[in-house]
């Protein structure tokens, strides 16, 4: 039997706070766990016996019984009754008792229940730094415009490390140099919030990063850039988030690989309802990097041909979704019959495969003779020659990814042959700013919504699996967006 105890001091009459407290069982609008739920047969929330149905964000179901309310006592119990959580015979209970003449009341939450042997401790934090801690401080902020109710937490969180896990890169090499371990998310300075994490994406600069081929992390350290789940708390300066509130990132430091992270709050952005953890940690980077290829690097107007390298991938299906929209001719370079299928459902007009025909003369075939006005390159070596021959007078060539290799020392004077311009972007000068991270995500959730962009996941990994994700995405075996799902969210995918 595992049993959690945590306290909070409230400055507030006893009887204002059990006027809250009868409202607890009503909390399927605060608490930031909870996607929808309902009371079972018309009951009131606080009538004994009530049964709530919980859908939680994470897609678990939960019921959940109301077993007493003593207005005398100032108490209430509740269990669960089935749960797709592995917690078995829970039953929790809330106890009220002043603890001063002036307006402070002692709040006690107790709750217990079994679970599998060698879960104790994971559920333990769940329960007691997920459940508890995230539903007070929404609960805190529910209630801080009511003049006669002051909520003080117990600290837990805010003055201490969190417990979680992260995937750690022992030293420079391949994947098995990825170790799944234990780490702490420490509390947030003045401008950083800590986040409790659902969903993390894989890309290939956590490849490039892997091997010392980007020099952003000393080993050892946690690989990644992108991840969307809830703010457990924040710090004293930051006003763009709230506690429980669903948000998603993609910027440096790296440390993306992780249950739980403290990071600088200002990269951090809220998500719409309309966009799922998982489905944000599939396009923030992915979805950011298109956004401003196609608007800052290189902006795009209908009726001009564009050479799409990838395009069954992450940051090719956006791009492809999004040139289609404004009006271009798309023409994808990819590797298989498969690929090209995936190409042609997110709009490609034609799919240039391997061949005896080399790509820049099926290129021109297909633009009688012209080429291409601009080429999304994120091959790199093995397509550099190739993309400048492919290139209409006066083309625009972005080389934006080396995925096949660094394209190495190059002769300016090869542009010359079709006065090209040469463009190799660096993601953070285009999203090093909230102002500029705002606006590109605007546009991008956006383009979501209205369904001119659909965001496909081809793969998911338990984040204990990282390696096998790096080792499939080095193999070309992935197609769109690659996602690792913290192991407690595992059990919906």
């Amino acid at each position: 039997m595992v049993s959690i105890n945590c306290s909070t001091i409230v400055e507030a009459p006893i009887n204002k706070v059990w006027e809250i407290l009868r409202d607890f069982n009503g909390h399927e609008k605060w608490h930031p766990s909870v996607e929808k739920s309902n009371i079972d047969n018309g009951k009131g929330y606080s009538q004994i016996g009530s049964i709530r149905n919980f859908k939680l964000i994470g897609g678990e179901r939960i019921r959940e019984q109301l077993l007493s309310m003593s207005d005398t006592d100032f108490s209430l119990r509740y269990t669960i009754i089935e749960s797709d959580i592995s917690l078995f015979n829970y039953v929790a209970q809330i106890q009220l008792k002043p603890v001063t003449d002036a307006d402070w009341t002692f709040w006690l939450w107790n709750s217990e229940f079994e679970t599998p042997m060698g879960k104790e401790n994971e559920l333990s934090n769940l329960v007691a730094n997920g459940i508890y801690e995230l539903g007070f401080q929404s609960f805190k902020s529910k209630y801080s415009t009511n003049k006669n109710v002051h909520l003080v937490s117990n600290q837990k969180s805010l003055e201490s490390s969190i417990e979680g896990s992260a995937i750690v890169l022992d030293r420079y090499g391949d994947p098995n140099q990825l170790q799944f371990s234990k780490t702490k998310a420490p509390a947030p300075g003045p401008n950083q919030v800590r986040l409790r994490q659902t969903a993390i994406g894989v890309n290939f600069i956590d490849i490039y990063c892997r091997t010392g081929y980007f020099n952003l992390l000393s080993p050892p350290g946690i690989l990644g850039m992108e991840a969307a789940g809830e703010v457990i708390d924040k710090g004293s300066d930051v006003t763009h988030l709230n506690v429980g509130q669903r948000v998603a990132y993609a910027c440096p430091p790296l440390g993306a690989y992780s249950t739980v992270r403290t990071m600088n709050a200002e990269l951090v952005v809220p998500l719409p309802d309309f966009i799922d953890n998982v489905t944000a940690a599939a396009c923030m980077l992915k979805g950011i990097t298109a956004e401003f290829l196609l608007h800052d690097v290189h902006s795009l107007k209908t009726g001009e041909t564009v050479l799409i390298y990838a395009p069954a991938g992450g940051v090719g299906q956006i791009l492809c979704q999004l040139a289609k929209h404004i009006g271009a001719t798309v023409i994808g370079a990819t590797s298989s019959r498969e690929k090209a299928d995936i190409a042609k459902s997110v709009g490609v007009d034609h799919v240039i495969l391997p061949s005896k025909m080399n790509l820049e003369d099926q290129v021109r075939d297909l633009t009688d003779g012209v080429g291409v006005n601009v080429i999304f390159d994120a091959v790199g070596r093995d397509s550099f020659s190739h993309s400048l021959k492919a290139l209409a007078p006066c083309g625009h060539f972005i080389s934006y990814g080396q995925a096949s290799g660094d394209i190495g020392k190059k002769d300016i004077s090869s542009l010359s042959s079709s006065s090209a311009t040469l463009s190799r972007p660096n993601y953070v000068h285009y999203t090093d700013t909230k102002e500029k991270v705002s606006a590109i995500t605007k546009r991008l959730f956006e383009a979501i919504e209205r369904k001119i962009v659909n965001i496909k996941i081809g793969q998911k990994y338990s984040l204990s699996d990282a390696a096998k994700a790096h080792r499939d995405m080095e193999s070309r075996k992935t197609t769109a967006s690659s996602v690792l799902i913290c192991e407690e969210h595992m059990s919906r995918i």
